[in-house]
């Protein structure tokens, strides 16, 4: 692997990820929690960790609250994540997840982001400028904004470092994700939801996704990866769409299992896999967090197992 890192993960509007389970959790009542723990997340932050755990080199910046950063100061010197993020007076939001064994049921509950989060955006675009210099070649926008900057910054900054001959992925939601589209990401993987959202309809079927998928992008976007939870993933590029199967998951937490995904796409990018292989990995990816408590991966070969389990299905339309 190279000493310098060549992906870079952009997280605007990072978590800390409190994680605490709950046995049969009721909503209005006294509830005690069993275990509990906290992360530092974000998509973005998700992402370059996975990467890191799976021993690529990696940069991560954003805005963080000074406050408490130390959460995640500590993951990138675990981690050997090279720390580019602005830093903000100020507390980074903290997301809380209800885990209950009992129910099977997660409840997710989302602060909003800092505050003047704009004043930071000049210090930003100056570490994604150092970043560009100093040889990465593949960026990951990911995760929401917060409400003080505007819905094109993803655009705006897809613009800006394809014009540079940098690769761009994107995993975002909402206005956000409309607007960057139009600037033509190379990866795109919104969830169904997210995608049915984008196009105002209802998505029920397979070739409903498809559809769906190539209508919003309008041939801009090399590979879109849509997950749909156990009904798998669908993988498109110019040539092929593939339909990834996982087998049934022993689910313990979703934080991070799009964020897994995502990371796995990357991953097999950079080994130059088929279309198919890719599916499989990155279903293994996601498969992986799935069976962890909060934004983890367990070894590459529990990954590469899971990832032997998943089932290809080309789909001819």
């Amino acid at each position: 692997m190279s000493k310098h890192p060549t992906i870079a993960t952009v997280t605007l509007n990072p978590a800390i990820d409190q994680t605490v389970q709950i046995p049969d959790f009721a909503a209005g009542d006294v509830n005690r929690i069993a275990e509990q723990q906290l992360d530092a997340g974000g998509k973005g932050v998700n992402v370059a960790s996975f990467l890191s755990h799976m021993g690529h080199t990696i940069a991560a910046t954003g805005i963080l609250g000074a406050d408490n950063a130390g959460l995640f100061e500590q993951l990138f010197v675990r981690q050997a994540i090279a720390d580019h993020f602005v830093r903000l007076p100020g507390l980074t939001r903290v997301n809380m997840k209800i885990v209950d064994g009992v129910k099977l049921e997660i409840t997710d509950i989302n602060a909003p982001g800092l505050a003047n989060s704009q004043a930071a955006l000049a210090e930003l675009e100056a570490q994604i400028e150092a970043l560009c210099a100093a040889g990465v070649e593949t960026f990951v926008l990911a995760g929401s904004l917060p409400a003080d900057l505007p819905a094109t910054i993803y655009r705006d900054l897809t613009e800006h470092l394809k014009a540079k001959g940098k690769k761009v992925a994107l995993d975002a939601s909402g206005p956000s994700f409309a607007a960057a589209l139009e600037a033509g990401p190379d990866i795109i993987k919104p969830n169904i939801s997210e995608l049915a959202e984008l196009v105002g309809r209802p998505l029920s079927s397979p070739q409903e996704v498809v559809a769906a998928a190539r209508e919003a992008t309008a041939g801009k976007v090399e590979l879109i990866a849509v997950s749909m939870g156990e009904q798998g993933a669908i993988f498109i590029n110019k040539d092929e769409v593939l339909l990834a199967q996982p087998p049934k998951a022993n689910v313990k937490s979703t934080v991070g299992a799009g964020d897994a995904m995502v990371s796995g796409i990357i991953d097999a990018r950079s080994k130059g896999l088929s279309l198919a292989d890719l599916g499989r990995l990155a279903t293994g990816f996601s498969l992986g967090a799935l069976g962890e408590i909060g934004p983890h991966l367990p070894p590459r070969d529990t990954i590469e197992a899971f990832a032997t389990q998943v089932t290809i299905e080309p789909l001819d339309f």
